[in-house]
């Protein structure tokens, strides 16, 4: 029978590869939930509609979602993002769902923090504001975070619709409630009477992108020219050659940026917050600035 042991060197050696391991694990973790988590991106993108009105040419409209206030994203770096966003001047301001996080304390704790993300978020310098739910709004409670987001002047468009008007002419800005916990019906968002109207495009907000597939399947969906999502934080952590470590229900095939779908265009963004542990990896926070092109 063999023996094996190890000299001195053998045991020094191991351990320091042991203590750099360690070292190098806190070290990514420390990158990842304190630096990288506040390093967002602003992404900016040209999308050109058909039927787009002259006077909508060139209007430029932000995105953010995922915000997740309470849980890991603090009042202080959401402040900073709406400052970066009132100092692009965009002409709309698209909120996509998840303002607050279920599960993550008392029912009272959840609902203090819709009630500051929204008073946060009231300090977005654009008149035109929107805002669809996404589930962890619905987990905590979709009616309070509706109604504290109106009650600072942002409307939630629940399986509703709402025009933009220029000079004369406009684009429908429709939205649905989350489709994963919710019951989104975008027939009652885009009624027929304002269905592929010559010049009047339908921007479609939904919080779970995958949702694009069933809404294409409604006589609805043709209406539709840009859908904007959330929900899936594009991944979160995403370590290289195997992509995102876990995404959600109705979040696993359409993950992060743009995608065309026919004749809808639908983007994924993704997002500002994080859920489960404060880490993000190679999956920066994103404000997202969209100028609207005629086709």
């Amino acid at each position: 029978m063999a023996f094996f042991s190890f000299s001195p060197a053998h045991s020094a050696a191991r351990r320091r590869f042991l203590t750099a391991g360690l070292y190098g694990a806190a070290g990514l973790a420390l990158y990842s939930g304190e630096i990288a988590r506040h390093r967002f991106e602003v992404t900016e993108r040209e999308v050109s509609l058909v039927g787009l009105p002259r006077s909508f040419d060139g209007i430029r409209i932000a995105q953010m979602s995922d915000i997740h206030l309470g849980e890991f994203t603090e009042p202080f770096f959401l402040r900073h993002l709406v400052d970066r966003v009132n100092r692009m001047q965009p002409d709309a301001v698209m909120l996509t769902g998840d303002f607050v996080t279920e599960g993550i304390g008392s029912k009272q704790y959840e609902l203090r923090a819709a009630n500051l993300c929204a008073e946060v978020l009231s300090g977005l310098q654009c008149r035109d504001r929107f805002a669809v739910l996404g589930n962890h709004d619905f987990g905590v409670s979709a009616g309070y975070v509706a109604q504290v987001l109106r009650d600072r002047g942002i409307p939630v468009l629940r399986n509703a619709s709402v025009p933009l008007e220029r000079g004369g002419d406009r684009i429908w800005i429709a939205g649905v409630d989350d489709p994963v916990v919710g019951q989104a019906a975008p027939d009652l968002a885009i009624p027929p009477a304002i269905r592929n109207l010559p010049d009047e495009p339908v921007v479609f907000l939904c919080h779970a992108p995958d949702y694009a597939d069933t809404l294409l399947e409604q006589e609805s969906g043709s209406s539709v020219g840009l859908m904007l999502s959330g929900h899936t934080h594009g991944g979160q952590v995403r370590l290289p050659f195997l992509g995102a470590l876990e995404l959600p229900e109705l979040g696993k095939k359409y993950v992060e940026g743009m995608f065309r779908l026919g004749a809808m265009q639908l983007y994924v963004n993704r997002g500002i917050g994080t859920i489960g542990l404060p880490f993000r990896l190679n999956c920066p926070p994103e404000i997202t600035m969209f100028t609207l092109r005629k086709a």
